[in-house]
């Protein structure tokens, strides 16, 4: 290959080892964990073999994504490993469902950054949640649409920001270890140890893991695919499962269980209680940077995914639409307007109950991407015969495991509401098929 070839084939690869880990582990810690706590506090003791479940599960998941990038290492993503093992229509309803979930985080996020905002500025007490939710995900989608972007850098730091608050719970959690042991022991959860509990404690703390997949998404952009983006999966999955359930344990062990359930800012009221009153205050303030860099990212690939996905021909066209600013204008606003919507239907719940919703409905609508994914590392084995490595078979039937055992784990509710949003997809496909193919014919 000639030196022009190499540089036109390296167009747009910018994206190295630290930038993809960066993204898997920016775009997985978002709010969840720092309200996660609080939902989980009624499972007790369920709650920390939950996460062990979870993190198990979410490991597997993370590593069909690697080997899907190995396995396809010229592809641009998600979409077309499906596309290419499991045909138009699974890849079309797992990435629906993938766009659905990118919205209702959304507004997850926005319920979520309220509960600690009212903790970093007092002054907003009085202004209502709702008010305050939808106004910070209008402000963000406002910002997205002068044509805001994230560079490597900023995303980078979020990272850290978002880092740096849980450090400082891990390091408060050790140091209560030596100073004062029985910290550990004077409020102890009083839940007795169920199946259920663990299943049910299990899924709530997937929806903090969704994210593993940020490294794949963007394969088109990623220097050496095939290697980077494994390494960046797995070092980014590990490195979030650790701290997720380091600072979930010290949560759950030192706060009592009731305090904890009904806690809006759980580790601002755990510094509170150990550290000192007012204390928690700052923490909040980390946390409500993070949640709104959070709340940034998701919103603008929100946008961009309805503008991929409608070029694409699985969206209407006109949320191709941008603006002047080059911003994708039309899937920004219709996002965000469905974002509002299910923050509005959940304003009738508690801060907690609404956002614990919210979380299962968005683990709901990410996992038919994970199942897909998992089954086509099983295609691609069958297709291979003796010619491929039983890692692909076993990777994939335990993603698939997984992806089943958290559909059974979420509940009748949230699942039904994932199944709705998934089989709304289909008469739209069907629609824009038939309407394309009319256009087609109209030329010819």
């Amino acid at each position: 290959m000639s030196s022009g070839a190499e540089a036109s084939a390296g167009q747009g690869k910018e994206l190295g080892f630290w930038m993809s880990a960066a993204l898997v582990v920016g775009n997985t810690i978002g709010m969840g964990i720092f309200l996660l706590p609080a939902s989980l506090a009624p499972y007790g003791f369920n709650a920390l073999v939950g996460w062990g479940i979870t993190v198990a599960g979410v490991t597997v998941i993370a590593r069909v994504f690697a080997r899907l990038a190995q396995v396809f290492p010229e592809s641009d993503g998600p979409y077309a490993y499906m596309r290419s093992t499991l045909g138009e229509w699974p890849a079309f309803l797992a990435l629906w469902c993938y766009w659905i979930s990118c919205w209702v985080t959304n507004a997850a996020l926005a319920v979520g950054v309220v509960g600690y905002l009212g903790s970093a500025a007092p002054a907003l007490a009085g202004v209502p949640p709702l008010v305050l939710a939808l106004s910070l995900l209008w402000i963000f989608t406002g910002f997205n649409l002068l044509g805001t972007r994230t560079g490597g850098r900023v995303q980078v730091l979020t990272t850290a920001l978002k880092l740096l608050p849980m450090a400082f719970v891990i390091l408060l959690g050790a140091w209560l270890l030596v100073a004062e042991p029985e910290a550990y022991s004077r409020n102890p959860p009083t839940t007795p140890l169920t199946f259920g509990s663990m299943l049910a404690a299990s899924t709530i703390a997937l929806y903090a893991m969704l994210g593993v997949e940020s490294a794949a998404v963007p394969a088109g952009r990623v220097r050496d695919a095939a290697r980077t983006i494994p390494r960046a999966t797995m070092a980014g999955t590990l490195l979030t499962a650790a701290v997720y359930v380091a600072v979930s344990a010290v949560a759950i062990i030192l706060l009592p269980q009731e305090e904890l359930a009904a806690s809006g800012a759980p580790f601002a009221d755990l510094l509170d209680r150990f550290v000192g009153t007012g204390s928690g205050r700052w923490l909040s303030v980390f946390v409500v940077v993070s949640g709104l860099g959070c709340l940034n990212g998701w919103v603008l690939l929100s946008g961009e995914l309805s503008r991929t996905m409608a070029s694409h021909r699985m969206l209407p066209s006109w949320l191709q639409a941008s603006n002047r600013y080059r911003a994708p204008a039309a899937g920004l606003v219709a996002t965000s307007t469905l974002a509002t919507l299910m923050i509005l239907m959940n304003y009738s719940k508690s801060l907690v109950d609404g956002f614990t919703f919210l979380t299962l409905v968005v683990t709901a609508a990410a996992l038919p991407l994970y199942l897909c994914c998992a089954l086509a590392l099983v295609v691609l084995w069958n297709r291979g015969g003796s010619g491929r490595s039983a890692e692909l078979l076993v990777l994939g039937a335990l993603g698939c495991a997984y992806s089943v055992f958290a559909f059974v784990g979420m509940g009748r509710e949230p699942f039904l509401w994932g199944m709705a949003l998934a089989a709304a997809g289909i008469p739209l496909l069907v629609f824009l098929r038939r309407r394309g193919a009319a256009e087609v014919s109209r030329v010819r």
